[in-house]
């Protein structure tokens, strides 16, 4: 089950897992969109359903797991991906946005978890994977609410973890960097060790095949951005402040 499934690092997801043999329930609320990504998953030979649905819609999302789970069989890995990126400076950031991110990029997630984790508990086995973002690890400039969410939805995942791994549930959580998808298009800012798409989605599954805990990426941008977190304030905010890749 992916949500986010129908663009982005959703798409790239679903159509990697297709041509390895995944059965797939995808999730958005595009229905048309979603649609091509089916069609273009049983080009390849594959089996996706598509389940519109809005991840902050619990109920929604409750019904969308009983009608997979029906057509499919049990759910064997969640991918947590619907995700929002909006950038604005914090003088012109207002309540309703900020609502907005979290509700998609983290309650969003969790309505997602918390509607399948049930069953792979009665089963004892399943794997959770949210995709986070190195923009979880701190705050960046015109950034606010995007951070905020990422931060929120990695903490919430870290402890589904050290919740679920003794009832026999695995829990993945990607960091990753810049890749080339709608969140990043049309940024002037010159983007450090922007990714390939297909480049990235490969790099998640292999992480999810080898069910790290978590996984951070591209490791160049990852090292740097975990200098970040043991930085003097003075140099961090100067450096961020010089830096800024929202533009």
């Amino acid at each position: 089950m992916i949500t986010g499934a129908s663009s982005g690092i959703g798409r790239g997801l679903a159509v990697e897992l297709a041509r390895r043999g995944a059965k797939l329930g995808l999730v958005a609320r595009r229905v048309e969109a979603l649609d091509e990504v089916v069609g273009e998953i049983e080009a390849l030979g594959g089996k996706a359903v598509a389940f519109p649905s809005d991840v902050q819609n619990s109920r929604s999302l409750g019904e969308v797991v009983e009608s997979l789970t029906a057509e499919l069989g049990p759910i064997d890995v969640l991918i947590a991906n619907a995700g929002i990126g909006p950038t604005k400076h914090a003088a012109e950031l207002r309540g309703e946005e900020v609502a907005e991110v979290i509700n998609i990029n983290v309650i969003g997630a969790a309505n997602s978890a918390t509607a399948v984790v049930p069953q792979m508990a009665t089963r004892g086995q399943g794997h959770l994977v949210v995709i986070s973002s190195l923009a979880a690890y701190r705050g960046l400039p015109k950034s606010a609410a995007y951070c905020a969410s990422k931060a929120a939805v990695s903490a919430f995942f870290e402890s589904f973890r050290l919740d679920l791994e003794p009832r026999g549930i695995n829990v993945t959580i990607i960091h990753p960097g810049f890749i080339k998808t709608a969140l990043t298009s049309g940024r002037h800012a010159q983007l450090p060790f922007l990714m390939e798409l297909d480049d990235a989605v490969k790099k998640i599954v292999r992480a999810i095949e080898k069910r790290k805990k978590t996984y951070s990426f591209p490791w160049q941008l990852a090292t740097i951005v975990r200098a970040g977190m043991i930085m003097p304030i003075w140099m961090y905010d100067r450096i961020s402040r010089k830096n800024s890749f929202r533009e």
